[in-house]
């Protein structure tokens, strides 16, 4: 049976100084010796040849050019053979449930790829259950053998008034978390507008993380760099990461916010992002590298934060520059500088073996100075986690239903309409507001394949209201009868269907109904591809590797059914994200994101 005792971290450094002076003078053996290695030094952004470290107590008390006094005989030994040593890397924002896995099996996924902290912000399980899913996923990580911080969700729901989630949380919560043992500040404020408006709530909650002393998490989505973006500056957010110019990075890092640059799954922002270092020559400390969204086939498959920094080096970052932007950068941060980021004495023995720096291809990886990866893969046991029966059955739908919940109906005597349709971008989170003329067949207005136009439902999952919104999409490249129907619908997580198909419509979404949540594919009837997530229809219980063959399947499922977009999944599982422009979805009907009001489906 694996042991369920969760990783201690090694003791404060306060505590350990006379140790670790007492191995860096020779007076005591390390624990372990890395000889011969090629330091990654990010302070001085120099690769220092020749250079031995020493760890004790799970912290490194050495690093120089010479080891062998901290040597005894009980010290393991490693020989770098003249191989990188770079910090662990971390992963500055993100959300452990995109990956569609709970923690344990998140870290399981991501250590083999070098990354030893995580940044996490669980909002999307705090729309589905409030404050009990964020202590949940908060006990959870206190397990691992890597770190992994939490950030108080801000926005619950994330736009007042144009969505409703199964949860509400406000300036009193967020105040009780910032006393919690393992938060370590405020998830990305999502309501730019009622920072900018200082709405009580918004300005309650940001209050609140600032007397805590933690760090406010920015999410100013506008490409409009006006005086709401100043205000909301002003307001009190530290970074962002949803600039997808050149402009937006360069303007949030003048305004004394890091800019954090995302590659995700779906997210490809690093290459735009960079240019205001690579072309404009700015400092690169206030640039910090981040996922946001990576599902468990690109985890599994491609890598974590390891991709990310290969991409920066591709996208001519210096490879020393991009690490830094992975590690001590965001340390700075979150004021964990003294703790984590850098292979420096006192800090945790966080590091990785790396045999090709612009290639990052990782041999080894330690996290406070043991093992936990090489070659063969995980070296060490994550025990499972188990999640309690109040965070299951949360698909909460009022009957099953059928084709005809998915009718839209013409404006009387119309033999056609104009419809607002949401026009996906890939590779991004924005949407376009796109207007298209579509067919009116027996009163009923439908989608148009050869204008790439589907049709969108969002029904309601947490009440069992019957509420069903039905809209139009665009860009999926669908060529034939299918639904894609899933429970993970940003960021109040009801339920998204878009398909060309009716009865696929009603099959798949009646399908996520069965299984308690999830993601599948149905077309011509038949189910193609199935990822369960009973956990508050986010995650699923299986390990990661099966949850990345099963995504992988869904991935190819959408293909056969013409979907050509890279990782399109993510873009459906964003299309009710009311905070980011230009038109969404929500249960409430159809958002103008760019004025934040409801406004006509059809023109």
């Amino acid at each position: 049976m694996p042991s369920t005792a969760r990783f201690d971290r090694p003791q404060p450094w306060a505590e350990m100084a006379p140790q670790l002076v007492d191995v860096a003078m020779g007076r005591k053996p390390a624990d372990l010796v890395i000889k011969g290695g090629q330091w990654v030094n990010v302070y001085s952004g120099e690769i220092i040849p020749d250079t031995d470290i020493a760890v004790s107590g799970g912290r490194f008390a050495y690093c120089g050019p010479d080891a062998s006094h901290c040597l005894g005989p009980d010290t393991t030994i490693i020989d770098a053979a003249g191989r990188y040593l770079v910090p662990g890397l971390c992963d500055a924002h993100m959300h452990v449930e995109s990956g569609m896995v709970t923690v344990t099996e998140f870290c399981r996924a991501v250590i083999p790829h070098g990354t030893t902290s995580m940044f996490i912000d669980p909002h999307e399980i705090a729309n589905v259950l409030g404050m009990e899913g964020v202590r949940l996923m908060h006990d959870e990580a206190l397990t691992m053998p890597v770190n992994v911080f939490v950030q108080m969700p801000s926005c619950v729901p994330s736009a007042p008034g144009l969505e409703n989630a199964a949860a509400s949380l406000g300036p009193e919560d967020v105040a009780e978390a910032m006393s919690w043992e393992n938060i370590i500040g405020l998830g990305e404020v999502m309501d730019f507008p009622g920072i900018a408006a200082n709405t009580p709530r918004m300005t309650g909650e940001v209050a609140a993380a600032m007397r805590a002393q933690k760090t406010v998490g920015g999410h100013f989505a506008s490409p409009l760099l006006d005086k709401s973006f100043h205000g909301y500056v002003a307001g009190g957010p530290a970074d962002d990461h949803e600039g997808t110019r050149k402009e937006d990075a360069i303007a949030r890092v003048r305004q004394g916010m890091r800019a954090m640059i995302r590659l995700g799954s779906a997210w490809y922002d690093v290459e735009e992002g960079v240019r205001g270092i690579t072309e404009d020559g700015l400092d690169p400390r206030n640039f910090i590298l981040c996922t946001d969204d990576c599902h468990s086939g690109t985890l599994v498959n491609e890598g974590h934060m390891n991709r990310v920094v290969r991409h920066a080096i591709a996208c001519g970052v210096k490879p020393v520059v991009a690490v830094q932007m992975a590690t001590l950068n965001t340390a700075q941060h979150f004021g964990l500088e003294r703790e984590l980021g850098s292979i420096t004495p006192g800090r945790l023995a966080d590091f990785l073996i790396v045999n090709d720096l612009e290639k990052f291809s990782i041999d080894r990886v330690y996290g406070r100075g043991v093992k936990l990866s090489d070659e063969d893969g995980l070296g060490v046991e994550l025990a499972s986690h188990p999640y309690p029966q109040s965070a299951r059955n949360t698909v909460k739908m009022k009957r099953d239903l059928v084709p005809a919940d998915f009718d839209i109906a013409a404006p009387s005597g119309a033999d056609t309409v104009t419809a607002r349709v949401i026009g996906v971008i890939e590779n991004q989170a924005p949407t376009k507001a796109l207007e298209h003329t579509l067919p009116v067949t027996d009163g009923r207005v439908t989608g148009d394949l050869e204008k790439d136009v589907c049709q969108i439902a969002l029904v309601e999952r947490h009440r069992a209201t019957g509420g069903i919104v039905n809209g139009f999409v665009a860009g999926f490249g669908y060529t034939k009868p299918c639904a894609l129907a899933s429970t993970v619908a940003h960021d109040s997580h009801h339920m998204i269907v878009v398909g060309t198909s009716a009865q696929d419509m009603a099959l798949a979404a009646n399908r996520l109904r069965a299984v308690g949540g999830g993601v599948t594919l149905f077309s011509g009837g038949k189910e193609q591809a199935l990822v369960e997530m009973p956990i508050a229809g986010l995650m699923s219980d299986q390990p990661s590797s099966i949850v990345a063959q099963k995504a992988e399947r869904l991935v190819e499922a959408m293909a056969e059914c013409g979907c050509t977009l890279n990782n399109a999944y993510m873009q459906h599982s964003l299309l009710a994200l009311v905070v980011i422009p230009q038109l969404r979805i929500s249960d409430v009907g159809l958002v103008d994101v760019r004025t934040f009001e409801k406004t006509d489906l059809f023109v």
